[in-house]
């Protein structure tokens, strides 16, 4: 149907679509202008009065943030380690050699959650978006730090004869001596050691992509049995649907779905984000963040396998897990917590909710340096204007609810999460044994679920010291500030989450009941030292 517009009406109409062009050329010439710009400042020499600044104006954040700034480090030793790096600074440097002198300072800190990141250079729009329709193929492989050796633990694409190979470069870099330049950029909560190495292999592929920038291909030397081979991995587009790889005419012969298989395949794929939600599949790997297995035929043990508490409808994979395994009547639940870095306190509460059958409190208030710690996470200097503003407008609503939730006790403020008030644990919580699997990458929210359940006796812990302190941590919500000059990016803890459970002398993490340290020649012979423990000791119970 024809539009019968008034002729006036047709001037405006033209006049707010060439606005509107106009507004779409200047944004994106001002874009590419941003990126060009940015990237300029990146690749140059910072001066030394710039990084010297750099450093007392990140410094000046953690003072002002950090909740716990000198809990493992006195005052004292800090201001000397961070006047002895300024001093230190006598020429100028890229962003890249100060976000490795920067990290190695900070790192004295001794906070987990502390990350300095590098900038790296940024793409325009065409090319972004292209970036994102390929995948780096090392990513497709885990790594995991054993006897001073780095392995392939886990391959999630088609490069299954890697695993159990030992990696000896990237590059003509040796992984090792990689492994403990890594180790000096970042820290783990307190005086723990069994973090560092782990974490390093485990994140291998990350901090170097992260320490060398966007590279298009990466050479890796293995060693498998006797043989000494070089692969050379490289970005590589997704996996496209069958429908995109049809010809144009191939499409058009396709066949017409009828309104009825039309429903259906809504339906379907409904239910399949339904189900990818609720376990948390990672698409990049192919595989679930919750799984559940059971290790007999009767379903008498029950493996539940928690890679991060980060993501996905958490509560519906519980719900069902607690409603099946209670149907079952499961008399063993192990939790196996390894490699598990941390995530959402919500989450490791509602789980906690099922393994328990009194009344509980699951943290303390947490100890923060502002009444207003949520404003100071969402207004941080990398945010964009935009979203500021939108904060801003959304601000009285904000500021009522962090005054309201925050309290002052003897010149300290604490904030109240509905996790530090009574909670009720669920009508059909599990009353069977519960085994609790740990390493060195059990981190944060891990290690606070792992003190609490080895507190209260409620579990038994298997495998070695968490990476994360058994006396809580500086995370719950991160402030990240751009630093001006270098344009390093800083991420600072801003609440201190602890449960009422404490270990003397602090810094430590939560230690096994049961202390078990995998070898090489476990993974040579596919042996899982600690599960197999939890099995023999469950057949010599029944």
């Amino acid at each position: 149907m024809k539009n019968n517009y008034h002729p006036k009406t047709k001037q405006l109409y033209k006049k707010i679509r060439k606005t509107i062009l106009i507004t779409g050329v200047f944004f994106l010439v001002s874009a590419c202008s941003s990126v060009k710009k940015y990237n300029e400042q990146i690749a140059e020499l910072h001066t030394v009065d710039e990084l010297r600044s750099d450093i007392d104006k990140t410094y000046t954040q953690f003072k002002r943030h950090h909740p716990r700034l000198y809990q493992y480090t006195p005052k004292k030793v800090l201001d000397r380690k961070v006047d002895s790096l300024k001093m230190s600074i006598n020429e100028p440097m890229s962003s890249h050699e100060f976000y490795e002198k920067l990290s190695v300072i900070l790192a004295n800190i001794r906070q987990g959650h502390i990350t300095v990141i590098p900038p790296q250079e940024r793409l325009e729009r065409k090319g972004l978006k292209a970036f994102r329709k390929k995948k780096f193929e090392l990513s497709e492989l885990e790594f995991e730090y054993l006897d001073d050796k780095v392995f392939v633990a886990r391959s999630f694409g088609k490069d299954s004869i890697l695993v159990g190979s030992e990696v000896l470069k990237f590059n003509h870099e040796n992984v090792i001596a990689l492994i403990r330049r890594y180790n000096r950029l970042y820290s783990s909560d307190g005086y723990n050691t069994t973090f560092h190495s782990k974490y390093s292999a485990f994140g291998l592929e990350k901090f170097y992509r992260r320490d060398h920038g966007r590279i298009n291909s990466l050479p890796v030397t293995f060693k498998l049995n006797d043989s000494i081979f070089t692969r050379v991995f490289t970005y590589t587009d997704r996996k496209p649907t069958k429908i995109d790889t049809l010809a144009p005419a191939d499409k058009k012969k396709l066949p017409i779905l009828s309104k009825e298989e039309k429903k259906a395949k809504r339906l379907a794929q409904k239910e399949k984000k339904k189900r990818d939600n609720k376990f948390g599949f990672i698409p990049e790997k192919k595989t679930d963040t919750r799984t559940l297995t059971f290790k007999d035929q009767d379903s008498t043990t029950a493996h539940m396998r928690i890679s991060n508490f980060s993501r996905g409808n958490y509560k519906a994979f519980y719900d069902d897990v607690f409603k099946m395994i209670d149907t079952l009547d499961t008399e063993n639940l192990i939790i196996d917590l390894r490699n598990n870095t941390g995530g959402r306190l919500s989450e490791i509460e509602y789980l906690y909710s099922y393994l328990v059958d009194e009344p509980y409190i699951f943290i303390n208030e947490s100890e923060v340096n502002s009444r207003l710690p949520y404003l100071k996470y969402l207004m941080a200097n990398t945010q964009s204007v935009a979203k500021k503003g939108i904060i801003g407008m959304m601000s009285p609503i904000l500021i009522t609810h962090n005054l309201i939730n925050t309290t002052k006790r003897n010149d300290t403020l604490y904030y109240r999460f509905k996790q530090s008030k009574q909670r009720k644990p669920k009508s059909n919580n599990f009353k069977g044994k519960v085994y609790v699997l740990i390493n060195g990458v059990s981190f944060s929210a891990s290690s606070v679920l792992s003190t609490k359940l080895k507190a209260t006796g409620r579990a038994i812990l298997v495998g070695e010291e968490t990476g994360g302190a058994h006396n809580g941590t500086v995370a719950g919500i991160f402030k990240m500030y751009e630093l001006p000059h270098s344009k390093l990016k800083v991420r600072i803890g801003l609440m201190q989450i602890d449960t009422p459970h404490k270990i003397y002398p602090d810094g430590y993490g939560v230690q096994p009941n049961i202390p078990i340290q995998p070898t090489v020649m476990n993974r040579k012979r596919r042996i899982d030292p600690e599960l197999e423990w939890v099995l023999n000791d469950i057949q010599k119970r029944s």
